[in-house]
């Protein structure tokens, strides 16, 4: 199967010293969106080129980017589909989440596509939420001065933050001219450095803007600078290009809002004022600038604030975290839940706001398995159940990982149509089937997924194996290792099916004129050499898994050694069965130095997987 290729991507909420929250939990309103990968080919919407978008991103050519908007609405569900409706008809862009908040009156709205796209979709959204947003009567606990309050474009793929920054200037512009919306320029897009902070262009909130408009230090970079009737209306805007970051709150047992405001003090990386005498009540003390000396917080790359939401009836840290790598999502838990406690608070889950990156989760995941001395090698699945319950993400309503990590939003439609999705029922009787795939090919790379699966399962059970508690992390090791192989093998069941429908279609090309015949002869060899490839890479990976193999019959749990034996078995028949189908398709091929050095190969790997199973086979049968 052929998956697009997304090597940076997250969807979070902008940033400024704190973030919204959706807050309809109980009207159980919710909009979710998600974007549709099918085999083989990728779709926007139904709305991008699906081989040529396909073609590109397995080249590292896409180029895509995030827009990221919050607007003034977040209790009207009607204005709030009326503006994503303007984002979702523009074609090249897909709308991901949208993350309404009752109690601060703001929904951001996420989405992702190539950039002249994206930038038509926010000039479209912004122009509604003009239409629609009065900010002369918005109420919310929210920062906030403009109807489209904060407009940042972030790079996924294939394309620069200096390109990005570009983009968000001409947006920027564009609005300022076309819509009459005073604009500020911020992060990456700043004009200056002062505006490159968010909290210093939003100073005064939309109260504060008639008085900030007319001063030449806070001239808007486009649009009036004047406060008249349509700016009274709409507010401004601040468009920007930054990296990503991610919004969370954590849920304290307790309303005290000066409480969990001391806690977010504690570990922001701002820290708190330094003050003479009584740290609360002590007068600042000032550095020889004037400033206030701050003490600084303990968790770097975040922002933080505490604040009470009657809507749940708690109080919250509400955390921006601007950098994953300096402060991973579980590191935050912990440093929070540590001064709560010290606090005498405990900190009951954690709410993220919007689409979190799957690494984030599964890094959390392996984290508290480790302080659990238990082995990582477990499904993908299970690590991230371990990273719900212990960080609390559903301790207010239920956390969908589905729904909530980017990578599963993306790759949304390809389940259920994926051979692997089957049951094994299901799979046995397509296979049974008069289709010729999934054929032999699918068959050997299922079976050395099961093989690794069989070397995973013994590592765990030794890992977890009473009285080898000091050993949890050598099996660990190598149950990740044959994790990592099932994974690799599995993708390749479908991707051997996909390659034989590739030749398949080459042999339906039109053939009438010359031309065509060439062009038909030249797609048939392409797809002829990619379906010998591809059992090719099986017998690679299915004989690398007779290393976890023998470790495991060797050094394992004595109780599974059969086990192993088993899936040294099944990583032979792997090796051949794929074999036979390099053989068959390499015949096909007029590259006939080609097909002879993958011969040569897969020769050497099919006699090295005979030897390595009957090695395997003569321990098993000497321990039992």
């Amino acid at each position: 199967m052929n998956a697009i290729l997304f090597h940076r991507v997250s969807v979070f909420h902008d940033v400024s010293a704190f973030q919204l929250v959706s807050r309809n939990a109980r009207s159980g309103l919710e909009m979710k969106h998600r974007l549709q990968i099918p085999l083989g080919e990728i779709e926007f919407a139904g709305k991008l080129c699906h081989k040529c978008m396909l073609r590109m991103a397995e080249h590292n050519m896409t180029r895509l980017i995030e827009c990221v908007p919050n607007f003034s609405e977040g209790r009207d569900m009607a204005v709030i589909r009326q503006i994503t409706g303007e984002i979702e008809r523009i074609d090249g862009v897909k709308l991901l989440d949208v993350d309404p908040g009752a109690t601060t009156n703001r929904t951001v709205v996420t989405f992702v596509g190539t950039p002249d796209e994206v930038v038509e979709a926010a000039f479209q959204a912004v122009r509604k939420a003009q239409e629609l947003i009065d900010m002369r009567r918005h109420k919310g606990d929210h920062p906030r001065f403009g109807a489209t309050d904060v407009c940042p474009l972030v790079p996924v793929s294939g394309i620069s933050m200096k390109e990005t920054a570009e983009y968000a200037r001409k947006l920027g512009q564009r609005i300022g001219e076309e819509l009459g919306i005073p604009i500020y320029l911020y992060e990456n897009a700043a004009s200056s450095e002062v505006r490159r902070n968010l909290a210093n262009c939003r100073e005064g909130e939309y109260e504060g803007l008639k008085d900030r408009i007319t001063t030449a230090e806070w001239r808007p970079d486009f649009g009036p600078a004047e406060f008249k009737e349509s700016v009274a209306r709409s507010g401004a805007t601040a468009v920007g290009a930054r990296d990503f970051l991610i919004a969370v709150n954590f849920n304290l047992n307790t309303t005290s809002t000066r409480r969990a405001n001391a806690i977010a003090f504690d570990v922001r990386e701002k820290g708190r004022p330094k003050r003479e005498g009584h740290p609360i009540t002590g007068k600042p003390i000032l550095d020889e600038r004037g400033e206030p000396v701050m003490i600084p917080g303990t968790l770097k790359g975040t922002k933080a604030i505490g604040w009470f939401i009657e809507e749940y009836g708690i109080a919250q840290v509400s955390m921006n975290i601007t950098n994953l790598s300096e402060t991973p999502l579980h590191v935050a838990f912990d440093e929070v839940s540590s001064k709560a406690a010290a606090r005498g608070i405990r900190v009951t889950g954690l709410e993220i706001v919007g689409l979190v990156p799957r690494a984030a989760i599964i890094d959390a995941g392996k984290h508290y398995l480790t302080k659990q001395s238990r082995s990582h090698g477990i499904a993908e699945s299970e690590i991230v159940k371990i990273a719900i319950r212990s960080m609390g993400l559903d301790d207010l309503k239920p956390w969908k990982p589905q729904e909530k990590i980017i990578e599963y939003v993306l790759a949304a439609e390809a389940a259920g149509t994926r051979l692997i999705d089957m049951t094994c029922r299901e799979f046995a009787e397509e296979t049974a089937s008069e289709s010729p795939a999934p054929g032999g090919g699918s068959i050997s790379a299922y079976l050395g997924a099961l093989g690794a699966a069989l070397a995973a399962m013994v590592a765990n059970l030794s890992s977890h194996k009473a009285g080898w508690d000091e050993r949890w992390e050598e099996f660990s090791d190598w149950a990740v290792k044959a994790q990592e192989m099932k994974e690799d093998l599995l993708r390749l069941v479908d991707e051997d099916t996909e390659s034989f429908n590739r030749v398949m279609a080459a042999f339906g090309l039109p053939k009438g004129t010359d031309e065509e015949k060439a062009a038909r002869t030249a797609a048939i060899q392409e797809a002829t050499r990619y379906a010998t490839e591809v059992p090719f890479r099986t017998m690679e990976r299915a004989c690398d898994s007779f290393e976890v193999i023998r470790a495991m019959a060797e050094h394992g749990n004595p109780n599974s050694v059969t086990d192993a034996g088993v899936g040294a078995l099944c990583a032979r028949s792997a090796v051949i069965g794929a074999f036979l189908n390099v053989k068959i398709n390499a015949a096909g091929l007029k590259d006939k130095d080609f097909a002879a050095d993958l011969l040569t190969r897969g020769a050497e790997i099919e006699r090295q997987a005979n030897e390595k199973e009957a090695e395997i086979l003569a321990i098993v049968n000497g321990k039992i």
